[in-house]
């Protein structure tokens, strides 16, 4: 047990104390702390409003007052568009609710119905440094009201300069189909103030009702908070993972392994460099999963984590590191370099990206046949069974105790086959083994 201790304590030691590590260590938490510092700046800032000059050729001759009532200020028209550009943006997200956050300065530029079209697409072109030219409005002549022989109502077409801002072109047809819409109900004798009180409702904030206390929901955590335990989790097994085949293989290749043999058995080296890289990897995921704590708690959000789910992280990534770590440490004995790994390791990486595709469905519907089946099935079942914990609806206990049990038998498994293989392959040069040797050398060992 010495030597396996001394062993850990080398490739603990070789790996954490270097600079690539310490950088690799670093570059997550600072890439986040940027991100909380800076993003707000660089994607909120100020709110971006719509200002310029707005073209418009109306054949029906009934949109225009609409436009101009709509833009105006102190008239039912302009408090009416004002009231549904406020629903619109407090039901949109990204770009159109940027465009509609704030109401836009547009000046009319009224052309008569007949207006030659190219050139106003001429004007729509020249350059003023005044003021910027957003866009050309064509009316259809049955926008308002459909015509003879007609049983649908038409729209308009919109020309805009290049490189216009999306934020801008949402906002002009947004103001455009405001305008139609009351002149169409101003034609059907329609009040468009009383039929926007009665179809609009406020947007409702949901709130949590739990045993402790009640809260606001936070949107998007059923989904989020899983996938969160997930990839933590993913991170560290499969970072350790690669870790271990790396070293091996290059232990290997430059005949350094034949000295600590002469020093130490394979199976006192292989379990010497599994529990080193454990704690180099539990090191990091305890670096992450405190800045995780930190950052709810800084926003209130602490509630929201259940402190088990901490403790049957560290469970289940004991259960994946020692799964996946010495199936990866089998594949480097039985190479030579790391070209021929690959064709070893992409089963694994497989099996490791599994996880990624079933977290939606796994999210939204914890009790799935999915995501039980998924979680009482290994290698996966760690990273499945975590998944269903951290959401709305946690898995039955017995399901928990019955995931970790096969968990570990798993470890079991992948450990017995990894010595076997690393045993024999350790000290094997030139042409690399396939499946069926692989299995000759467990047989053999």
């Amino acid at each position: 047990m010495k030597k396996v201790l001394e062993v850990a304590r080398r490739e603990f030691v070789a790996t954490v104390f270097t600079k690539a590590f310490i950088i690799g260590l670093l570059v997550l938490p600072v890439t986040i702390a940027l991100f909380t510092v800076i993003g707000p700046r660089l994607f909120g800032g100020r709110a971006f409003v719509v200002e310029g000059e707005l073209a418009v050729i109306d054949a029906t001759g009934d949109v225009l007052p609409e436009l101009r009532a709509g833009l105006s200020e102190g008239n039912e028209t302009a408090d009416v568009f004002e009231a549904i550009r406020r629903m619109r943006a407090d039901a949109s997200s990204g770009a159109v609710a940027e465009a509609l956050a704030s109401k836009p300065n547009l000046k009319l530029v009224e052309l008569p119905p007949d207006a030659d079209l190219d050139e106003a697409k001429r004007w729509l072109l020249a350059r003023t440094p005044e003021v910027r030219r957003l866009a050309l409005a064509v009316i259809h002549d049955n926008a308002v009201r459909p015509g003879a022989d007609e049983s649908s109502l038409g729209s308009f077409d919109l020309y805009v300069p290049a490189g216009q801002d999306q934020r801008a072109e949402i906002a002009v047809q947004q103001v455009l189909r405001e305008a139609i819409i009351a002149a169409r109900m101003r034609d059907a004798g329609l009040d468009r103030a009383r039929i926007n009180e009665l179809t609009t409702i406020p947007r409702v904030r949901s709130v949590t009702v739990t045993d402790e206390a009640e809260r606001a929901t936070v949107g998007g955590l059923n989904v989020m908070l899983p996938f969160a335990f997930m990839f933590l989790l993913i991170i560290s097994v499969m970072g350790s993972g690669q870790a271990l085949l790396t070293t091996v293989i290059e232990e290997k290749s430059s005949r350094v392994i034949e000295v600590l043999l002469s020093a130490v058995s394979p199976m006192q080296l292989m379990a010497g460099k599994l529990l080193g890289h454990m704690a180099v990897s539990l090191l990091a995921m305890s670096l992450y999963v405190g800045l995780g704590v930190l950052l709810l708690t800084s926003f209130s959000l602490m509630g929201l984590l259940d402190p088990s789910l901490i403790v049957y992280l560290l469970v289940f990534f004991l259960i994946g590191f020692f799964t996946i770590g010495s199936l990866m440490m089998a594949s480097g004995a039985a190479v030579n370099d790391m070209r021929e790994a690959q064709s070893l390791m992409t089963p694994l990486m497989l099996i490791l990206m599994l996880p990624w595709f079933l977290w939606i469905p796994i999210a939204r519907d914890p009790s799935s046949t999915l995501a039980v089946v998924a979680s009482l099935t290994p290698p996966i079942n760690t990273f499945a069974m975590l998944m269903r914990m951290g959401s709305t609806e946690p898995p039955p206990t017995w399901q928990v105790w019955l995931s970790i049990a096969i968990g570990i038998a798993g470890v079991f498994a992948a450990v017995w086959f990894a010595a076997k293989v690393f045993r024999i392959g350790i000290l094997m040069y030139g042409k690399p083994p396939n499946l069926k040797t692989l299995v000759r050398w467990v047989r053999a060992a």
